[in-house]
């Protein structure tokens, strides 16, 4: 195979697109970026255990990308430790061929701008596209990789749509986008994902590299990707159908010690469930059993009102939903380290919501892929990075892109 193309993963997380390109086996990654410990302890091991890289705990940096002078010259510091920079490892390889990352996305997803009461107008995670768009300007890779929320494709936080102030900002470094960013959303579900989830692939070309890059770039959306689409979709239980159960307990005593289902033996880590208490547990059974018996009797309206019976309280939007078994997932979000009602499994006989494994497998995330950090940051991380599996048909289809360059 020819050398492997170089990439730094900026907003890693812990890791989503970093394991899909990785996967390829087409790549190197020469850096990376995150500034949430329990995702930077999680792509260290990652790196080091899976992908051989014996000095990924100075590569995977732990730092801030707004402080941008010492993320790339290094720094010393009580928050972040000690760092060598972007500089010392992208000099260290005479350049790199590839960017990818993607910012947080609460601040551009509809459902942040929902619950915030100034619609996300004040948050500064609106503009950190602004960094990434620095460390391509100073690295000037061939090709940039930008993964984020269909809410982008609306956003306008201080009344100029996010989409535009992205345009101008790659094009005025030089690189050409798609110019109708919608030509950008893709279904994780359509790749391989088994979930429901949508996301907007924004590739970016160096001018000086890729000639006629609007033709490029068609080329890219419409024939390169959607030749690594599926035929069948995956669906919950195909997926996560054969771990081993984790049986319900009703005595009084362990729920006394938050303890509400059995944790199986088995290779796979990570497959207990959170505790639920006796109410939740019999919610969970009378929906589960409405699934799986095909009455479908419990429809929003009715959901509300079986919340209201069993809490005592009302609530303007019902709090459970039991995944089909027959269909991709709903979208897995972070909110999931809150709770799971609304990731109740499907099987009656269990009568819980879904474990940190069981989230990792609807996320296309390999079963020896170890999550470091508590269950809260494991569902967390899990919920906010790019399933692997989209990130390695993403990766297929840029490497081709790169090759016919």
């Amino acid at each position: 195979m020819a050398q492997k193309y170089k990439m730094i993963d900026l907003f890693a997380g812990c890791g989503g697109l970093t394991e899909g390109f990785m996967q390829t086996k087409k790549y190197r990654e020469v850096a990376a970026v995150e500034w949430l410990i329990p995702q930077v302890n999680t792509l260290r091991n990652r790196m080091k255990t899976k992908w051989g890289e014996i000095d990924a705990d100075q590569r995977i940096m732990h730092f801030d990308i707004q402080r941008e002078d010492e993320l790339y010259s290094g720094w010393e510091d009580d928050e972040f430790g000690k760092g060598k920079g972007l500089d010392y490892f992208v000099n260290k390889e005479n350049g790199i061929d590839i960017i990818i990352g993607g910012p947080p996305c609460q601040a551009y997803s509809v459902a942040g701008r929902v619950r915030d009461e100034n619609g996300m107008k004040d948050d500064y995670r609106n503009y950190l596209f602004e960094h990434y768009l620095n460390v391509v300007n100073r690295y000037r890779p061939k090709l940039f990789v930008f993964e984020n929320v269909p809410g982008i494709l609306s956003a306008a936080p201080d009344g100029t749509p996010i989409t535009e102030l992205i345009k101008k900002g790659f094009d005025g470094i030089g690189y050409a986008i798609v110019d109708d960013l919608k030509g950008a959303l893709v279904n994780a579900s359509d790749y391989g994902v088994p979930q429901n989830r949508n996301r907007v692939v924004i590739v970016g070309l160096d001018k000086r590299t890729f000639v006629d890059c609007d033709k490029k770039l068609d080329h890219f959306y419409k024939e390169l990707l959607p030749k690594y689409k599926i035929r069948k979709r995956k669906t919950v239980r195909e997926t996560i159908g054969d771990l081993p159960k984790c049986m319900p307990i009703f005595d009084e005593e362990s729920h006394k010690k938050r303890i509400s289902h059995t944790t199986p033996e088995c290779d796979i880590s990570w497959h207990c469930p959170r505790y639920s208490n006796l109410r939740d547990m019999d919610t969970f059974r009378i929906l589960e059993e409405d699934i799986e018996s095909g009455l479908r009797v419990y429809n929003s309206k009715k959901i509300s009102e079986l919340y209201e019976k069993k809490v005592g309280s009302k609530s303007p939007i019902h709090r459970y939903h039991v995944l089909e078994p027959d269909e991709p997932s709903t979208t897995i979000i972070a909110h999931l380290y809150k709770d799971g009602n609304r990731f109740i499994h499907y099987d009656p006989e269990q009568q819980r919501t879904i474990t940190v494994r069981e989230a990792a497998r609807l996320q296309s995330f390999p079963d020896d892929f170890e999550f470091v950090g508590s269950r809260g940051h494991a569902y967390q991380m899990i919920g906010n990075a790019v399933p692997p599996e989209l990130a390695y048909k993403v990766a297929e289809a840029v490497y081709e892109l790169l090759e016919e360059v």
